[in-house]
């Protein structure tokens, strides 16, 4: 039912801006920009490979205005489904009322009764690649409580739980779970707990409490997007000229959000399947 990440939602108080850092930085594009009401939010949707990012600035009270105002930076996840009929009618049955964004509908993380985690869930449809990065695969969900998280996930919409991958990380500080939507590609929503209130993630989550942290791309253009960071945000991202297998732009760059780019396939070393993993 769920097909792929295929965007994701931030809220800036200058979305012209942050989509101009965007162009700057990864060669994105806006392909459109709207209003919505329900929101109370005016919206810029920029093309960032085949996947949109959705730059919402509030024009009100209301949610996007409200997450501005508690510190901004990632919203909602984007979650692309082959039938969003069926999708509307399963939230129905559980009880779950979504809010109408014209052909999308948004959840808040309450009404899913899994807290930090807003969706916008959009009708699957195929896009040219635009700019330096091939797609977006993954969104990074914070919470106490990730078993409890990645079940309510898998009931919710109808995702083979066996699929999924447990992750841990020392160097960073968190363990949970990767809620494969098919075993046989990359996208998912991580649902980790950061253990270690030492380390960046760690202190993010005492301050914010629940909420999305960062999403995460492929791109077969790495060495390209470094340099490019290099000369052009030199001080807002982290990696370096020897490792040709990923890089981190700093949420400072991005108006909030913090992105992870791997090379196509690496990031099947921690997924579960490290063999599909192509050399440089």
């Amino acid at each position: 039912m769920l097909t792929r990440i295929d965007r994701v939602q931030i809220t800036a108080r200058d979305a012209a801006a942050v989509a101009n850092r965007w162009g700057e930085l990864l060669d994105a594009r806006i392909v459109r920009h709207d209003q919505i009401a329900a929101l109370a939010a005016s919206r810029i949707v920029i093309g960032v490979g085949d996947a949109e990012v959705e730059i919402l600035q509030p024009t009100g009270p209301g949610p996007v205005a409200r997450h501005l105002e508690a510190g901004g930076g990632p919203f909602a996840a984007g979650l692309a489904t082959d039938n969003i009929h069926v999708m509307r009618r399963r939230f129905a049955e559980a009880g779950v009322v979504p809010t109408q964004i014209g052909q999308q509908f948004f959840v808040d993380g309450g009404r899913l009764s899994i807290p930090g985690l807003n969706v916008v869930i959009t009708a699957e449809a195929k896009r040219p690649r635009i700019g330096l990065m091939t797609n977006l695969y993954e969104v990074t969900h914070l919470t106490d409580d990730p078993r409890s998280a990645a079940a309510a996930i898998a009931r919710l919409f109808d995702l083979d739980a066996g699929k999924f991958v447990p992750i841990r990380s020392e160097a960073f500080g968190y363990d949970g779970t990767l809620t494969l939507f098919d075993s046989n590609a990359l996208h998912r929503i991580e649902t980790i707990h950061p253990y270690d209130r030492t380390k960046t993630m760690g202190r993010y989550f005492d301050r914010f409490g629940p909420t999305l942290y960062m999403c995460y791309g492929e791109t077969d253009r790495l060495p390209e997007l470094r340099e490019r960071l290099k000369r052009v945000a030199p001080r807002d991202w982290t990696g370096s000229d020897e490792d040709n297998n990923g890089l981190f732009v700093h949420p400072r760059a991005l108006g909030g959000i913090m992105l992870g780019v791997s090379r196509t396939t690496y990031a099947w070393t921690w997924s579960g399947y490290p063999e599909r993993v192509r050399p440089v």
